[in-house]
């Protein structure tokens, strides 16, 4: 009896990993061949509605000229157009290049706050001061195209649309650390939400780095909460007659860390957030929009819940491997899987860099921290004030 217990669920926890990471997608992608994206878009200048850009920001004195040059370069109507942009208490020169801005553009507004803040809580008063129909949320490190903002809004000709996701494209790459692995993984991000979004009109989660919204469909995140932006997207689409997509021309570009510590901290902080998430959501496992469920166990939640799959489909295997010789070379397999970290850690210090050894890699690192990040949202987070990461 203690085998078949054992087996099922070594069985299940497989075929968690596997369905999240592998099936799921393939589900998705086949489902949604020959499937067009929202075709109810605006066309012509005149039609555009007011926006609001709003964007906080700590210590980005090296990006944030380039971030604001991208917004007054782009397309969009200036005259319908307004920048907002929150300074948590930075004190190196950002407030000092923001404010030579202000002095020329009248469609940037500036405002510090005196006392760190952390973004949800930048973002959530400065929200309240607009009267703008859209809301595009971004992050200063996220240069945007020409044309990504028209592309962005255009969409919300169409009434069912509350959320449109942007895209974001690395700009740098690097053997050395981990960006190329960042990158395949966000590009397959990206194509999966595209195409979530195609099908029922619920990506799972905008990037936050770029993302517009109906101000009627926003609902400010709490303020204690470490993600904002997966909050904010499924509050978009709880009704429904409200649909979310993503806009693959809204191109945004991106310089992805490569430096392993500080992505791994800043997924660590992904996590807890996720799983604040998850205590607000869960109940969206169960609806009647069934494109919301599926999607939400799929991508979402078997992902984040994967370190604990691959605890226990490798603690089973390891006891199975007693009874059965089958799962003891699966235990073997798991091992040496794990181990090719380790190889990476030192190849790693003396200039090595095997890419293919560098996902195997990337996957345990991102389970890792994906299971630090469970244990402290049980624990108890103490702070969701954020440091920008490393780029």
């Amino acid at each position: 009896m203690l085998n078949l217990i054992l087996e099922l669920i070594f069985w299940l926890s497989v075929l968690s990993i596997f369905h999240s990471y592998l099936f799921y997608p393939l589900i998705i992608y086949l489902l949604s061949l020959n499937k067009s994206q929202n075709q109810i878009v605006y066309s012509e200048i005149s039609e555009l509605p007011k926006i609001s850009i709003i964007m906080a920001v700590y210590n980005e004195e090296k990006i944030i000229k380039k971030k604001i040059e991208s917004v007054i370069n782009s397309n969009y109507p200036k005259q319908k157009l307004e920048f907002f942009i929150g300074s948590d208490a930075s004190i190196d020169s950002t407030d000092k290049i923001i404010e030579e801005y202000i002095k020329k553009y009248d469609f940037i507004k500036y405002k510090r706050f005196e006392n760190r803040s952390g973004k949800i809580k930048i973002i959530n008063n400065l929200s309240k001061n607009i009267d703008s129909e859209i809301i595009i949320f971004t992050d200063a490190n996220a240069i945007f195209d020409k044309d990504s903002i028209f592309q962005i809004i255009k969409h919300f000709k169409n009434d069912k649309i509350a959320l449109v996701g942007g895209r974001l494209i690395n700009s740098k790459f690097s053997k050395e650390g981990i960006s190329i692995q960042e990158n395949s993984y966000m590009e397959l991000e990206f194509n999966l939400k595209h195409r979530e979004g195609i099908l029922w009109g619920t990506i799972m989660g905008a990037f936050g780095a770029f993302y517009a919204i109906r101000k009627s469909k926003f609902n400010p995140p709490p303020d204690n909460f470490f993600v904002d932006d997966f909050y904010i997207s499924l509050k978009a689409i709880q009704q429904e007659n409200n649909n979310s997509i993503l806009e693959m021309k809204a191109i945004a570009y991106e310089d992805v860390s490569g430096k392993i510590n500080a992505e791994f901290k800043r997924k660590v902080r992904i996590s807890i957030g996720n799983f604040q998430n998850l205590s607000i959501f869960y109940p969206k496992l169960i609806s009647k929009r069934k494109g919301l469920s599926f999607s939400l166990l799929s991508h979402k939640v078997l992902r984040w819940l994967s370190p604990v799959f691959i605890i226990t489909s490798f603690i089973s295997a390891i006891i199975l491997a007693f009874y059965f010789k089958f799962y003891f070379f699966i235990a073997i397999s798991i091992v040496l899987s794990m181990s090719l970290t380790i190889i990476d850690f030192f190849l790693r210090k003396i200039q090595i860099h095997i890419i293919a050894l560098r996902f195997i890699s990337h996957f345990y690192y991102m389970n890792t921290a994906l299971l630090i990040g469970l244990i402290k949202y049980f624990i108890g987070a103490k702070t969701n004030v954020w440091e920008p990461t490393k780029r």
